[in-house]
């Protein structure tokens, strides 16, 4: 499994990140986001302890730790700087809270995060056909999501990638122990959103491509 969407105690999760990448490594991961909550309250903070410990987990374990951010709940004209300043403070990965279902997202985030080149847009709820294609043109990553509420919307997205091409990723937006999936439950999440086998098998083939985007972003 590699899942780019994760939570510690840096923002709402309960495990320190130690202890999620021990877990998730133990479930049989390959590789795991930190991609905790920020906004322009907090980025410098959490984006500096992320980095930091990713760093030293990448020297003692054996699953690929990756740091990053989730961009939430922003007002969409501050989107683009917080991502460009979180990409300078060492994130490597740039996630951005979509307008999912069950949350009140600002209007117009959709359309802020993938014009601002986010990496993902997670759970990005009835996202418009516009914005599929803008996500396109820009090579953002549109998330299918294991998480409860979040995704009521993952049919929806799937259909929209599909006629526009968007490209797609499986994360679990983890929060607890208990969100940490299986490769069967990654294949029922993807499947129960519409897909194929071979749909399904293209997502997770997505995955592993974006990962190595990611170990040679890392790399430089």
């Amino acid at each position: 499994m590699i899942d780019f969407h994760t939570h510690t105690i840096f923002s709402d999760g309960v495990l320190i990140p130690s202890e999620l990448v021990r877990r998730a490594e133990v479930c049989g991961y390959r590789a795991i986001g930190l991609t905790d909550h920020v906004d322009a309250s907090n980025l410098d903070f959490v984006v500096s302890r992320i980095v930091k410990v990713a760093k030293e987990l990448n020297r003692r374990t054996k699953i690929f730790v990756i740091p990053g951010v989730e961009i939430t709940h922003a007002p969409p004209d501050e989107i683009a700087e917080l991502i460009a300043e979180a990409r300078n403070l060492g994130a490597a990965l740039i996630i951005t809270h979509g307008e999912s279902p069950v949350e009140p997202v600002a209007p117009g985030t959709n359309h802020a995060a993938i014009l601002a080149e986010t990496d993902i847009l997670a759970h990005p709820g009835l996202l418009s056909t516009d914005d599929a294609i803008l996500a396109k043109q820009k090579k953002v990553f549109l998330e299918i999501t294991s998480r409860a509420g979040h995704s009521l919307t993952n049919g929806h997205v799937f259909r929209v990638a599909s006629e526009t091409g968007a490209q797609l990723v499986l994360s679990t937006d983890t929060h607890t122990p208990d969100n940490l999936i299986t490769p069967q439950k990654a294949e029922l999440v993807l499947r129960g959103s519409g897909m194929s086998k071979s749909d399904a098998s293209r997502v997770l083939d997505s995955n592993q491509a974006f990962l190595d985007i990611l170990k040679a972003r890392m790399a430089c």
